[in-house]
């Protein structure tokens, strides 16, 4: 009974230390004013069916965006094997530059929207060691040709590299060695630009993605959906946030951090041009998009960049403008 008691003495204690540590690792205050931004992906807008230049514009001139995140997709600026074509990000980094907007670029093979590799044709099925030599060089390309650009802020490399349970059919496991190189060589070709490295919010530990960038980014999700269980509502608070942010800054360096990918679109499994709108709007109307931006406004993080802004485009274009008006809200607010 003694020994119960005793166990059960030192159980307690260590919740109650557990709980402390807990509590003094959230103390972070919120920002006064969070920077807004978002991700686009011109060929998700494409399959979307909308105008992607015209989408872009839109969100520079009428919804007022002045930080993105854009990515120089491998599938898309190397489609012929030594032939590169950066029209497409050009456009984009361009006319962000007219309007005074910032820009992170993406590079690398795993960048943001699914298959979340994005691989060339030509490339898929050649041999892993010859893949990588072809990634640097198209690495290489992008950066000398786009460090030119002064509204470049940061170089973004890879996207959850450390992720491994999702997509794992298209990329495989990480190559841990082979991101860094990745890393040094972007560094070594425009050393004045900091490299931004991303984690997810729900599943990554951060420690990999914390310590490999100059940067850190993560993610928020607060409602995914699985086909057996059906919707699934996040169980983290906004203080397990901070509590992250400032266990990585205790452990591995006080550094910048952004929440790069907050979700303010439905989490769906089949392509969305095959669900119906009354689906979409079940799995994110109105008062869950509010709740999201409402809990990211207490994880910390002073700059956040929205996710989803091609799909308030389509749900416009399919009669359900009101996405798109409270993100213009947002935005004329910041």
């Amino acid at each position: 009974m003694k020994t119960l008691k005793r166990i059960l003495k030192i159980f307690f204690c260590i919740i109650l230390v557990l709980f402390a540590v807990f509590f003094a690792l959230s103390f972070k205050n919120n920002p006064e004013h969070i920077s807004y931004g978002v991700t686009f992906s011109k060929p998700y807008s494409d399959y979307l069916g909308l105008p992607s230049k015209e989408v872009f514009v839109s969100m520079l001139d009428d919804l007022k965006v002045r930080k993105f995140r854009l990515s120089a997709y491998w599938s898309e600026v190397e489609k012929t094997k030594g032939t590169f074509n950066f029209t497409d990000v050009d456009f984009e980094v361009l006319e962000a530059r007219v309007r005074g907007a910032e820009v992170i670029l993406a590079v690398g093979r795993r960048l943001p929207r699914w298959p979340e590799c994005h691989i060339p044709s030509w490339a898929k099925d050649i041999p892993w060691e010859d893949q990588k030599k072809e990634i640097l060089e198209y690495v290489a390309k992008t950066v000398v040709h786009f460090k030119t650009y002064e509204n470049i802020t940061y170089w973004q490399v890879e996207n959850e590299p450390y992720l491994s349970v999702f997509a794992k059919e298209n990329c495989g496991n990480l190559d841990e060695d082979f991101l860094r190189e990745e890393i040094a060589l972007v560094k070594k070709l425009d050393p004045t630009r900091p490299v931004l490295v991303t984690d997810s919010g729900n599943l990554g530990l951060w420690s990999g993605a914390w310590r490999a960038g100059d940067v850190f980014g993560t993610s928020v999700y607060m409602y995914l959906w699985n086909p057996t269980i059906g919707e699934i509502k996040s169980i983290y608070t906004p203080s397990f946030y901070k509590v992250k942010t400032n266990l990585m800054n205790l452990l591995y360096g006080k550094k910048k951090s952004l929440l790069i990918e907050l979700s303010l679109e439905p989490w769906l499994i089949e392509p969305i041009i095959n669900v119906p709108i009354e689906t979409q709007i079940n799995r994110m109307d109105m008062s869950k998009f509010d709740e999201i931006l409402d809990f990211a406004e207490r994880t910390g993080f002073d700059e956040q960049y929205l996710w989803g802004a091609e799909w308030w485009y389509f749900m416009k274009k399919n009669g359900h403008p009101e996405y798109l008006d409270r993100a213009k809200e947002i935005f004329n607010q910041n």
